[in-house]
């Protein structure tokens, strides 16, 4: 079986990955605290954020194509509502692998629990927001 995937919701998400981490880490929202906690110095030079965006641009693309997939396999298996499978999938995938996998490695990195908290709350809020689009959009119009 090959899970049915709206396109447009797909891209819509990976953009939305991008709006969601431009505001969390805004030097008025958490940036700062973020800057100071990661030993982030910034270059003063725009160009330096080419690499890393674009680099996000595609991994936040994979990331809201598997959700999606994942999300059309949910509603194939349980059925019900899109919407709440999609935002229960994408809450569960978050649990299950990225924070694991978060506390894991900062654990052994031995960076600052609140860097932790700060990074885990972020994709938590990312996933979400992705599945809440790919939950809006369903699976038709692919």
């Amino acid at each position: 079986m090959i899970p049915e995937i709206n396109f447009w919701a797909v891209l819509l998400a990976t953009l939305s990955s991008m709006v969601v981490g431009s505001v969390w880490y805004t030097p008025k929202v958490f940036g700062n605290y973020w800057m100071k906690t990661a030993n982030v110095k910034p270059s003063g030079n725009s160009r330096d954020a080419i690499r890393p965006i674009a680099i996000t641009l595609v991994v936040s693309f994979v990331t809201a194509w598997v959700l999606a997939g994942s999300v059309a396999i949910a509603q194939d298996f349980y059925g019900g509502s899109f919407l709440a499978n999609s935002l229960i999938t994408g809450a569960i995938l978050w649990a299950g692998f990225t924070a694991a996998r978060f506390i894991t490695h900062d654990a052994f990195d031995n960076r600052p629990a609140g860097l932790t908290v700060l990074n885990c709350a972020h994709e938590l809020v990312t996933i979400l927001v992705m599945a809440l689009i790919i939950g809006l959009f369903g699976i038709s119009g692919a």
